[in-house]
């Protein structure tokens, strides 16, 4: 067993001037119990006053520094506008992309014809074999397919890139929407919007050819794999030859697919869902060619809608964000404008968000928290007591490999072969996704970049790569009430520790623990103590199967889908206290505010969760999503843990409490 590990107090921007509680009180509810309720008893007064904006399905801690986030490249984008700028520099190609997205009069005056091309190109397929060339064709410049393809770290040789495939070719959420007789409201809505689409593209017969697309993608939906199949890593790992590739799918041309895609000579795919691509090829034997152009065009439309004239907009906004998540109005042009920038060149503005937003005291102090939190995760994998001395080795090692990156990229992207338009918003979009294309096949053969981020710098949100073993912590999340530099160490080890806590826990998680430290998916574990980790996290799926949110009685969260990003959050909160109280150096923490140390700490984590959403949203969330809703994300993980009792005086009859065998401990 290893020794006990020392933690350094986190230093402040100031040590001399006082320390803020980082509670923000305004939020309570006192007339729920924390012991009963703790996400509305910290949060239930701002949910009652508050309105979530009409332009969003849901508001919250994360959605409020979205839109910071989203204000402060605006900023950025329209002096990228205003300057004076040489042609081919960054801030040129910024600036011309932004504003072929705000030139609303000539977006409104081209109408449809941005694809008229593609269309006449679908209208003249005659055969199969042009459809295939001519999906491929279009899925270099972005626009859905049947089936996709991108280069990834090989899961199981992590010194190499490899092609990964997945399924693909339907329109709404998710599988279960074609079939589950709950959506039958839903399909019904998704034909209107469809001939809707098409009688503004000018397709005759449009309520019967929308028909045929649902009719369709209801036989390629029949084919999908269900999400929480999807989340299992070793069935969605299927190495082929690419003669392999071609038995498998017979009827598809792969080599013209492929070259037309920009990643001609391919020896090897790793196919995700292999019986898929089986069922397409036999679609595509089987469908008639004019229901396939029927489908092509609908989805040509549909990929290009939110760039096209206002009708196009409008319609494909009332179907997906209306009617699927209940958002009553469409967010302003240039919150949209923003979104197509940071797509297509966010390495770009994130440069110049980081140069304004992030100072080096937030890198600093954020390297120190994330040095803490590993730490506190060797002492507790040093004591786990379910867990072998054999696993626990491997588990010490894969945790000393661990790669933080924090802020932003050591390395910025080149965006030097990236051409973009002041006058060509859809072309912009297409050269920008066939450059990301492009850039992503050129990996292969070469040596593993692992300087690479995949989320920008402005993107409130954080990741672990199991292939990289890396965990990502991009600038934006780094700010309250996640990251507070003027605060007391206790709210932040609650808020932000959790978080860093969360993203290390994913390579722990059921998933996540089939990788070792090198990023290899290999089974370092003994059978016995994989069992047990089963075991604990089969009681973790049943606590979770049994919530329903209050606003949507009936609806339960599914366990197994959710069970990753659980297991993140309970071994993440879990491990970020043990940091908290390692970093005391064993000091009594100072009460502020009324409140001891701990109760701060567990204040922290409930706030990080504050927020509230619409129905309709909620609703299709519990299909799609793999995490909680935010009020199991912060009461779920609560009451498994035992200091949480301890801080709120939680007992047996309270709404939090569990019976201490029935509390779940896995990290």
């Amino acid at each position: 067993m290893l020794a006990s590990a020392v933690v350094a107090p986190v230093a402040h921007a100031d040590d001399a001037s006082p320390v803020r509680s980082g509670v923000d009180k305004s939020g309570l509810d006192k007339a729920v119990r924390p012991q009963d309720d703790f996400f509305r008893y910290i949060n239930g007064s701002w949910i009652q006053k508050t309105e979530i904006p009409p332009d969003k399905s849901r508001w919250g801690t994360f959605d409020k520094l979205i839109d910071e986030s989203d204000a402060a490249i605006r900023t950025i984008v329209e002096e990228s506008q205003r300057t004076d700028a040489p042609a081919g520099s960054e801030a040129r190609k910024v600036g011309d992309l932004y504003k072929s997205f705000m030139d609303e009069a000539r977006v409104e005056a081209l109408g449809v014809k941005p694809i008229a091309d593609d269309l006449a190109k679908v209208d003249v397929l005659t055969d199969k074999a042009g459809l295939v060339a001519l999906l491929g064709t279009l899925q270099r410049e972005g626009a859905g397919g049947l089936f996709g393809a991108g280069v990834s770290v090989d899961a199981k040789k992590s010194d190499q890139y490899v092609t990964y495939m997945g399924q693909g070719g339907i329109s709404l959420p998710d599988e279960s929407y074609y079939r589950d007789p709950k959506y039958q409201e839903v399909r019904d809505k998704f034909i209107a919007h469809v001939a809707a689409m098409f009688k503004l593209a000018g397709v005759s017969d449009a309520e019967a050819q929308a028909a045929r697309v649902l009719e369709l993608e209801t036989k390629i939906a029949k084919h999908h794999w269900d999400r929480v199949k999807r989340r299992d890593r070793s069935l969605t790992y299927n190495k082929k030859s690419f003669a392999e590739l071609e038995t498998l799918a017979p009827a598809v041309d792969w080599k013209t697919w492929f070259a037309n895609l920009g990643a001609p000579n391919l020896e090897e795919v790793v196919i995700a869902e292999p019986d898929f691509l089986s069922a397409a090829s036999t679609l595509i034997t089987e469908v008639p060619i004019e229901d396939w152009k029927t489908w092509l065009r609908w989805h040509l439309i549909h990929d290009a809608a939110p760039v096209l004239s206002k009708p196009f907009v409008d319609e494909n906004f009332a179907f997906f964000r209306k009617a699927l998540s209940g958002t009553p109005e469409q967010e302003p042009r240039w919150k949209r404008g923003v979104g197509v920038v940071s797509g297509a060149m966010g390495e770009a503005v994130g440069r110049l968000y980081v140069e304004r937003h992030f100072p080096p005291a937030a890198k600093t102090r954020m390297k120190e928290l994330v040095d803490n939190l590993i730490a506190a995760y060797r002492e507790d994998i040093s004591k786990l007591d379910w867990m072998s001395p054999e696993t626990r080795a491997k588990a010490l090692d894969k945790l000393a490999k661990f790669t933080p990156k924090i802020g932003y990229p050591d390395k910025w992207r080149d965006y030097s072969k990236l051409e973009t338009k002041p006058d060509d918003l859809l072309g912009n979009i297409r050269r920008a996704a066939a450059f990301e294309n492009d850039r992503d096949f050129s990996k292969l053969g070469k040596p593993i970049d692992r300087t690479e981020w995949g989320m920008t710098p402005h993107t409130v949100n954080a990741y672990y790569n199991s292939s990289l073993n890396e965990i990502v912590f991009p600038a934006a999340i780094l700010q309250p009430p996640f990251f507070d530099l003027a605060a007391d160490d206790a709210v932040n080890y609650g808020a932000i520790g959790a978080v860093i806590g969360h993203e290390i826990g994913h390579g722990f998680d059921d998933q996540g623990s089939k990788s070792d430290g090198d990023g290899n998916m290999v089974n370092w574990w003994t059978d016995a103590d994989r069992k047990e980790f089963d075991a604990r996290s089969q009681k973790l799926i049943e606590q979770y199967n049994g919530f329903e949110p209050a606003q949507l009685p009936g609806q339960k969260v599914n366990g197994a889908l959710t069970i990753g990003e659980n297991i993140g959050d309970l071994g993440g909160l879990t491990i970020a206290y043990q940091a908290y109280k390692m970093s005391l150096n064993g000091k009594e923490a100072p009460v502020i505010d009324g409140l001891t140390g701990d109760q701060r700490f567990f204040i922290g984590w409930a706030q990080a969760w504050r927020g509230k959403i619409r129905d309709a949203e909620l609703s299709r969330r519990l299909t799609v999503d793999p995490h909680s809703p935010a009020e199991f994300r912060c009461n779920g993980v609560l009451r498994n843990l035992p200091a949480f009792y301890s801080a709120f005086d939680v007992k047996e009859g309270d709404k939090l409490w569990l019976p201490p065998q029935d509390r779940v401990r896995i990290w």
